[in-house]
């Protein structure tokens, strides 16, 4: 019980501290969320976007462990698959138990309902909302997942969390705070932190995407279109940006 009402209070504040000042409806959930479901802000299985609560990828998968799932089956539903308009249909069956009937989600994905970030990865995505949406009904997740989500306009500030969306601009230059807002920098730490990303390779990814030498050389505005660039990828694909920012990392060579 103790643990439990830790929880609630960590998840409360990192909600606060990432998404601002939230109302009593959201807090509540985030609170019933907490408690019935053990998911954590800091783990991220829990995103706040479009003003409500958003399961993730690595949430469900979580909750599926501490519950001790038996399994999850995946297979592509071909009937419904068109390889070469890319896209894909993939059903997913989830065994909490050995003898469980299994509980059964679909997923669907092609161009028209994925982000441009994600634009080749349809069948990936395809299979993690069928998993998705399969691991909400066996253990009654009533909120959509991020995952299951179609394509993220860039220009709408709304569909990423709000401590990371795009300030109004301000006067001054630099990476400094003005009037309350959110340094540019605080904001990177937190997508870091908050996806398990290697800090390093982020800079190195930084630089490049701003088309500089070291991310200290890069604008205000080019950091920020980075900042987020780096959000709605995270929140789409983790693993596919894993993979870029570890095609970052240096080579070592061997020495025969």
């Amino acid at each position: 019980m103790k643990t439990q009402s830790r929880m609630v209070r960590t998840n409360l504040r990192l909600a606060r501290d990432r998404w601002g000042e939230l109302g009593k409806p959201q807090l509540k959930q985030l609170k019933d969320l907490t408690e019935k479901h053990h998911l954590s802000v800091l783990s991220g299985d829990l995103l706040f976007l479009d003003h409500g609560w958003y399961v993730t990828h690595t949430g469900l998968v979580h909750l599926a462990q501490r519950r001790r799932c038996a399994g999850i089956r995946v297979q592509q539903v071909n009937k419904f698959c068109d390889v070469s308009a890319n896209r894909w249909v993939f059903k997913a069956t989830v065994y909490k138990s050995a003898g469980s009937k299994g509980f059964v989600g679909y997923g669907d994905a092609d161009p028209s309902n994925v982000s441009l970030l994600v634009s080749g990865a349809e069948m990936r995505v395809a299979e993690t909302r069928a998993v998705n949406r399969a691991l909400r009904k066996a253990y009654g997740i009533g909120l959509c997942s991020v995952e299951e989500l179609g394509t993220l306009r860039r220009s709408s500030p709304d569909l990423v969390p709000s401590a990371i969306a795009r300030p109004q601009p301000v006067a001054g230059t630099g990476n400094g705070s003005h009037n309350g807002q959110t340094r540019l920098r605080d904001r990177l730490c937190l997508l870091v932190r908050q996806h398990r990303l290697d800090p390093t390779l982020v800079k190195r990814y930084a630089a490049e995407y701003c088309g500089t030498a070291t991310l200290r050389d890069s604008s205000r505005e080019q950091v920020e279109a980075f900042v987020n660039h780096l959000a709605e990828w995270a929140s789409q694909d983790r693993e596919g940006l894993v993979c870029k920012l570890n095609s970052l990392a240096p080579v070592e060579e061997v020495t025969p």
